[in-house]
C-alpha cells in the first residue's frame, strides 16, 4: 500500500496507460482522480476503482484550474500528478497544417504546463508532491511526428526545469518515455499508415531487444515507482522504457 491516503490526478486516465496507471494507484491504496476530455469514458476506469471522474479539457486553463480545486475540495489535499493526456496528428512536414502543430502542442505540453502550474501550488503549500509527465521515444526524433516529438522533447525539459524549482519544496519532477506500448494511439497509427495492426506490433517487436511490445502495465509500473518514496532521490530524469537501451 505505496500510496495510501495520497491523492493522484492522471490525465488521460480513461485509456491505455493513464487507464493502467489509475488503476495500480487505486490497487495501493490511493484516492484517484480519472480526468479524460470526456466524462464516461472516464467514469468506466473510476468507478470500479472507487475514484472520481472529471471531464476535463488540458489545454484549457480554466477547467485544469477547475479540475484540481474540486480535487482538493473533495479529497482534501494533491499529492500526485501523472499527465498522459495525449493525442497524434502525424504527418510529414510538408503535410503538416497548423491545426495540427496546435492540437499536439497544446495537449500535451501546455496541457501539462497547465497541470503542473495548477498543481503545484497545492503541493508548494504541503512541502511534498510528485509529478511525472509522460513523454516517448520519439522525443529522439520519429519520421511523421514534428509537432509529436517537438511536444514530448519539451516535456523532459520541463521535468528537469521543474525538478530544479520545485526541489526545495519536496517535490519530485520527472518524465517517463515509452517505447512501443499496446495502447489506442498505436493502433491509430497503424491504420493511419495502412498496415494490419498485429503485423505491426510484430514488426516493432522484432526491432526491441526482449522481442516483445509494450503494455501499459509496464509504463505504470514504472511511473508508481517514481512517484512512491521509494524514489524520493529520484528528480529531474527521463526514463526509457522501450525493452532496451
Amino acid at each position: 500500500m505505496r500510496f495510501k491516503d495520497r491523492v493522484a490526478i492522471v490525465t488521460g486516465g480513461a485509456r491505455g496507460i493513464g487507464a493502467a496507471t489509475a488503476q495500480l494507484f487505486a490497487s495501493e491504496g490511493a484516492r484517484v482522480v480519472v480526468s479524460d476530455l470526456d466524462e464516461a469514458p472516464a467514469r468506466e476506469v473510476a468507478e470500479p476503482i472507487g475514484g472520481l471522474a472529471i471531464a476535463c479539457d488540458v489545454s484549457s486553463r480554466d477547467a485544469v484550474e477547475s479540475m484540481v480545486a474540486r480535487t482538493v475540495q473533495e479529497l482534501g489535499h494533491l499529492d500526485i500528478l501523472v499527465t498522459c493526456a495525449g493525442i497524434i496528428r502525424d504527418n510529414l512536414l510538408f503535410k503538416m497544417t497548423d491545426e495540427d502543430w496546435d492540437a499536439v502542442i497544446d495537449t500535451h505540453l501546455k496541457g501539462t504546463f497547465l497541470c503542473a502550474r495548477a498543481a503545484q501550488r497545492h503541493m508548494v503549500e504541503q512541502k511534498s508532491g510528485k509529478m511525472v509527465f509522460l513523454s516517448s521515444t520519439s522525443a529522439l526524433g520519429n519520421r511523421g511526428q514534428t509537432n509529436y516529438a517537438a511536444a514530448k522533447a519539451g516535456l523532459q525539459g520541463m521535468a528537469r526545469t521543474l525538478a530544479i524549482e520545485l526541489g526545495p519544496y519536496n517535490i519530485n519532477v520527472n518524465a517517463v518515455a515509452p517505447g512501443f506500448v499496446e495502447t489506442r494511439m498505436t493502433r491509430a497509427t497503424a491504420e493511419r499508415m495502412g498496415v494490419d495492426y498485429e503485423t505491426f506490433k510484430m514488426g516493432a517487436a522484432s526491432q526491441i531487444p526482449l522481442r516483445r511490445v509494450g503494455q501499459p502495465s509496464d509504463i505504470a509500473s514504472v511511473i508508481g515507482f517514481l512517484c512512491s518514496d521509494e524514489a524520493g532521490f529520484v528528480s529531474g530524469q527521463t526514463v526509457y522504457v522501450r525493452g532496451g537501451p
